[in-house]
């Protein structure tokens, strides 16, 4: 018959078990269900200690009796962990995120000590039973070492919290999000609708990718989405209109901060390839952002007339070739002529001395930063601002000043064009600035043509010149027309000498 201290052992450790069971149902409501079975678990146990105690005879000395008894403790010992150890870790750190192996980890090693107490209660010898399992302990340990390992790999991972339930992951080509970690693998389902039970032993071998995680804070994952663009638009241009139309764009699921980028991958054969740069909240929804992403990028260039070529294959007469080159030399030639007509330093050109320096101007286009010119090189060519503006400075380093600054129309280092002297100043595109250089050779016909041409040029430099020590020695208006006066008349020999006009 079983002892009546063991009998109010088990009632008090099963009224304790019982009064946690309640407050961990107060703490987490949804434990309700796991909670009513550990009660009965130890009512149960109570129960059945308390009929056992009323049998009598030889029947309470047998060896079922005693199993009976020590299967109902048991029930009550297995309830009371338990509930314990879901009101510690489901109720009083449940927003600690303590990781669930730790509770089934300690739940094993309270009923191993509670097994081995009993045992030695009721008179068994532990140390032989150590003694010989020791060998067949062995024996199980070297069959089951890849059990073991993925065992031991699972309890490792939720003990440092290399990976954590909601973390997505990659490893061996399988990416998702872990919805499970269990003794022996970890589960993750996929976008796919898979879910890949991966050893975790694996998990401590392989290299594993965390990601959208930096430390413990969880954070936006990047993701990549090319496109084309064929070479009739700037890189530039492309960049701006993009990141510009991607940031007033609210598109579900793209983070606002970091602002979406967009960056010129390389020079295709048939396109200029581009990439935006987005930052992901919820990668479940990768491919369906990804292709938000690409739509508005798509109407982006619609809107701004930039193509997106396709590989295609086109018979192209030389009749044909020639009729589209010479069309588009037209609409260039017209442009040019319409800028040079606007630039008082040719403003004594006639229209067909505007065509034919036109037709000798070269194509420069520059970026923000770009230094065009640099004060002390040698040149003998000068630039004609076509779009953008450009900052013009004197001096380096410290000492550098900003002389003045241009916007298109107009033109700059026409002193290397005239005389081929060395560059008086620095000139730095302030944006994407589109330029054309017109070298000696080509402007040396025309003034062959009409050496009129040198004095009525040298008058609008020198002008110019004036303007600009004015700027750097605060002249007066009169002494600056004295100034330019005089020099444009230097500046002529000069052009004669340099051209060889001189009679």
């Amino acid at each position: 018959m079983p002892h009546q201290d063991l009998i109010l052992n088990a009632a008090l450790f099963a009224a304790v078990g019982m009064l946690l069971a309640l407050v961990t149902v107060r703490l987490a409501p949804d434990q309700r269900r796991p909670m009513l079975i550990m009660t009965a678990f130890m009512a149960a146990g109570v129960l059945g200690l308390y009929a056992l105690s009323g049998s009598s005879g030889a029947f309470a000395a047998t060896t079922l009796v005693s199993v009976l008894r020590e299967l109902a403790v048991l029930l009550v010992a297995i309830g009371f962990a338990l509930s314990l150890l879901s009101f510690l870790f489901q109720g009083l750190f449940a927003r600690k995120a303590v990781p669930r192996i730790l509770a089934d980890v300690l739940l094993v090693l309270l009923l191993i000590a509670f097994v081995l107490y009993r045992m030695n209660a009721v008179g068994v010898n532990l140390a032989s039973i150590i003694t010989t399992s020791a060998v067949i302990t062995g024996v199980i340990a070297f069959s089951l070492q890849e059990t073991l390992g993925n065992l031991w790999g699972g309890i490792a991972l939720q003990l440092d919290n290399t990976c954590r339930l909601g973390d997505w992951i990659r490893i061996q080509g399988v990416t998702g999000e872990i919805v499970g970690i269990r003794w022996r693998y970890l589960a993750v389902a996929t976008n796919s609708g898979e879910t890949v039970m991966i050893p975790n032993a694996q998990l401590i071998k392989n290299q594993v990718m965390v990601l959208a995680r930096r430390g413990d804070a969880r954070i936006p994952l990047r993701r990549q989405v090319d496109f084309a663009v064929a070479y009739d638009a700037a890189p530039s241009r492309v960049i701006a209109v993009v990141e510009a139309s991607l940031a007033r764009a609210e598109i579900p699921f793209v983070a606002a901060d970091p602002a979406p980028l967009c960056t010129c991958i390389e020079f295709g054969e048939q396109a200029i390839r581009y990439g935006v740069l987005y930052w992901l909240t919820d990668l479940a929804q990768d491919l369906v952002t990804d292709s938000q992403v690409r739509a508005h990028v798509f109407a982006t260039l619609a809107r701004n007339a930039m193509e997106i070529p396709l590989p295609r294959r086109v018979l192209l007469t030389q009749r044909m070739l020639d009729a589209k080159r010479a069309a588009l030399a037209g609409q260039e030639q017209a442009g040019r002529v319409e800028v040079l007509s606007r630039l008082p330093l040719f403003a004594s050109m006639t229209g067909d001395e505007c065509r034919a320096l036109a037709a000798q101007l070269a194509e420069a286009p520059y970026l923000a930063g770009d230094v065009i010119s640099r004060e002390g090189e040698i040149s003998d060519s000068m630039f004609v601002l076509a779009g953008g503006a450009v900052a013009v400075y004197r001096g380096g380093g410290e000492d550098r000043k900003l002389l003045t600054e241009l916007g298109a129309p107009d033109y700059f280092g026409e002193m290397g064009l005239l005389t081929g002297q060395a560059r008086s100043a620095t000139v730095v595109a302030r944006g994407e600035v589109l330029c054309y250089r017109l070298d000696r050779q080509g402007f040396d016909a025309i003034l062959r043509a009409r050496p009129a041409l040198a004095q009525a040029m040298s008058q609008t430099v020198a002008e110019r010149q004036a303007a600009n020590d004015a700027t750097l020695k605060a002249l007066s208006d009169e002494a600056r027309a004295s100034q330019a006066k005089g020099r444009a008349a230097d500046l002529f020999r000069r052009v004669q000498g340099f051209f060889g006009l001189a009679r």
